[in-house]
């Protein structure tokens, strides 16, 4: 892969803790990708509006509040507001199984949960980048 990925990082809702979303963009950069992280508490809005001023080929939330299922939605919609609809859409954090398809079904390219390992979530950027299923 010639051309660097540039994804965006973010942390909607109020949820404060972003350990996990830091160490994942750490991974991600290492691994060559270029990140942009928005810090804490943003708004659907906000996610969506830095991905199209960014110009990001993927946008990768994190959850831990148990709002996913509130907030995801908005996120979409939003994306697909500004003609981003198309942009692979990752989501880490605490997840109940139950919701993993729900929130596929909206768009969610895929869910990591806690201890995912860096490679799953680096090659699935990938993938999705590439266009591969």
């Amino acid at each position: 892969m010639t051309e660097t990925i540039r994804v965006l990082i973010a942390k909607p809702g109020l949820d404060g803790h972003d350990r996990g979303a830091k160490v994942v963009a750490r991974a991600l950069r290492d691994a060559g990708m270029e990140v942009i992280y928005t810090g804490l508490r943003q708004t659907p809005a906000m996610v969506a509006e830095a991905a199209l001023q960014e110009d990001v080929d993927v946008v990768g939330l994190s959850i831990l509040s148990g709002a996913h299922m509130a907030l995801v939605p908005r996120i979409m919609e939003e994306l697909r507001q500004r003609g981003l609809g198309d942009l692979p859409v990752f989501l880490g954090g605490i997840i109940p199984r139950d919701d993993v398809a729900a929130l596929q079904a909206l768009g969610v390219n895929a869910v990591f949960g806690p201890g995912t390992e860096s490679q799953t979530i680096i090659s699935n950027i990938q993938d999705a980048v590439r266009g591969d299923p």
